[in-house]
């Protein structure tokens, strides 16, 4: 027994929407005998008349409008899922679950990805902000699709695509003497109190480090796991000192002045992925889009030129750096 074919329907709907066999013929790019064929065909296996002819043109019957309702239906589906397919392979939709360290969750990568949705309106964001140590386990055991985690990276089983390193800057409270330079050396914190981040971390390592080589004895009274915290210290006016950029910014207008430091430290972190399978499309495209932003932040030589005010210039927007 015969069966209903996808071109029937087709030639079926075509000439309901434009009502007229030649029409439907150049919506289905094929000849007017071709579409007058299907319908023949169409009809008689349903055994129905689907259209009266009334002069030059085609009317539907009732039956033929019932039929359309249901036809409708299933095509509105198909081209869901034609509309999906296309924006999946734009890398518009789906969802993304993203952790990152306090340094960069704090509101630099807020914003960034927030561009970065606009741009993409079906997808769906997950957006946590954890230590490293957190970031990577969660990435490790695929709770995360992508990471954002200081180096060195604990696991290294995990992939990963290192981000451009940004300079440590000194920060102070407002109205501190040294604010009066331009550019801060280790010398100049000698006999400073000064807020670290807690022992063993590698930022704390990377400082002291620093400190140490030169032989600089600061007055240590303060230690935290979060960079948030320290800055909230400093604007106190408690003490002094060394941050990541990104921490920085967000102070900048709450009491806290920046400086540029030398020699320079640098802030350095990655993007990590599950390894249990490929980064996903989007996941690559978010830190394209980051990656680009953070070389633009760089050029622009983070603002701290502007000693008048002491205060970072805005960090570049997703929308800003082409992504």
């Amino acid at each position: 027994m015969a069966r209903i074919n996808s071109r029937q329907v087709e030639a079926f709907r075509a000439t309901m929407l434009t009502g007229s066999v030649t029409e439907a013929a150049k919506l289905m790019a094929v000849t007017q005998p071709a579409v007058s064929r299907l319908l023949r065909d169409f009809q008689a296996l349903l055994k129905m008349e689907l259209f009266e002819r009334r002069g030059t043109g085609l009317v539907p019957t009732a039956a033929a409008m019932a039929l359309y309702t249901e036809v409708e239906r299933s095509f509105v589906g198909l081209e869901r899922i034609t509309a999906a397919a296309e924006e999946i392979r734009g890398r518009r939709t789906g969802s993304l679950r993203i952790a990152a360290l306090p340094a960069l969750a704090n509101g630099y990568l807020p914003r960034l990805a927030g561009h970065f949705l606009m741009e993409r309106p079906n997808l769906n964001l997950a957006f946590f902000g954890v230590i490293s140590p957190i970031v990577v386990d969660w990435v490790l055991n695929n709770q995360c699709d992508i990471g954002f985690a200081e180096v060195p990276i604990a696991h290294s089983g995990l992939p990963s695509l290192r981000l451009p390193g940004l300079a440590r800057i000194a920060v102070l409270p407002t109205g501190h003497h040294l604010a009066e330079k331009e550019v801060l050396e280790p010398r100049d914190f000698e006999g400073e109190t000064f807020i670290s981040l807690s022992a063993g971390s590698s930022s704390r390592h990377l400082v002291d480090q620093v400190f140490h080589r030169h032989d600089v004895r600061r007055v240590l009274r303060v230690e935290t796991t979060l960079s948030e915290i320290m800055c909230g210290m400093v604007s106190s006016g408690l003490g002094v000192s060394i941050c990541d950029p990104f921490t920085a910014q967000e102070f900048a207008t709450r009491g806290v002045v920046v400086r540029r430091f030398l020699p320079r430290i640098d802030f350095e972190f990655s993007a990590v992925f599950p390894a249990q399978r490929s980064p996903s499309p989007v996941a690559l495209d978010l830190v394209e889009t980051m990656r680009k932003a953070l070389v633009e932040f760089e050029d622009q030589d983070l603002g701290l030129h502007s000693a008048a005010t002491g205060s970072l210039q805005p960090l570049p927007r997703a929308g800003e750096v082409g992504a």
